[in-house]
């Protein structure tokens, strides 16, 4: 059974898509401004949690190592570390993380800040950013854990990597495409309505749901 939309839902739409395109516009020109500012907010020093890891920074083997330094890096084989199952956990994007013990744990990666000892990435050996342990019980979202499981299980569950900081910038497209989709949707949302309502009380369109006092008149 195929449904059409009346004609007076149409023009409505299509006029608040139309200035839905302006008010979108407007958004990504303040966008842009504000993006400058933003990557300096969200560029990580070298040494700093989410930034490049020196040779200075302790490179941990197993979970002991993690739990008994404050700042450590990772080294992993070509990018193994993305490739092992990933997830969504309380907003962050995690994946499972090799340690070279064999352990695995779930860590926040800033992909700007690894680094890669070969000429390719799938190759040699990948230097993963600055990163500190965060206490968090993973176990209660266990839709994130069969998605970060899916290879093998988490060594431990009760913390994870934070190898992002304050890093972990947006690309200008998609700082300014976030913005501007819902500049776009709540102009649609909020003039699709009052454009309605302006035309049925001009005889144009029908009512979605006639006045009280019209009714009234339709039975006298």
């Amino acid at each position: 059974m195929r449904y059409q939309l009346r004609f007076d839902i149409w023009i409505c739409l299509l006029f608040s898509f139309l200035i839905g395109l302006g008010s979108g516009k407007v958004v990504e020109i303040f966008a842009l401004k504000s993006y400058e500012s933003y990557v300096l907010e969200h560029t990580v020093s070298d040494g700093d949690i989410g930034g490049k890891a020196g040779d200075k920074v302790f490179r941990v083997n197993n979970i002991n190592d993690i739990l008994e330094h404050e700042l450590f890096t990772i080294v992993s084989p070509g990018i193994e570390y993305r490739n092992k199952g990933a997830g969504y956990f309380d907003g962050y994007y995690m994946y499972s993380v090799t340690l070279p013990s064999g352990e695995r744990v779930a860590a926040r990666i800033n992909m700007e800040a690894v680094q890669n000892t070969s000429d390719s990435i799938y190759s040699g050996e990948s230097i993963l950013p600055v990163g500190k342990i965060v206490y968090k019980d993973l176990s209660k979202n266990q839709n994130f854990l069969s998605q970060i499981e899916f290879s093998k299980p988490l060594s431990r569950k009760d913390f994870y990597i934070d190898m992002v900081g304050n890093g972990g910038k947006l690309s200008k497209d998609d700082y300014v495409s976030v913005p501007k989709l819902l500049a776009q949707l709540a102009t649609v949302v909020i003039l699709f309505p009052i454009f309605h309502s302006i035309g049925a009380k001009l005889g144009i369109f029908p009512y979605f749901f006639a006045p009280k006092n019209k009714k009234k008149s339709e039975w006298e």
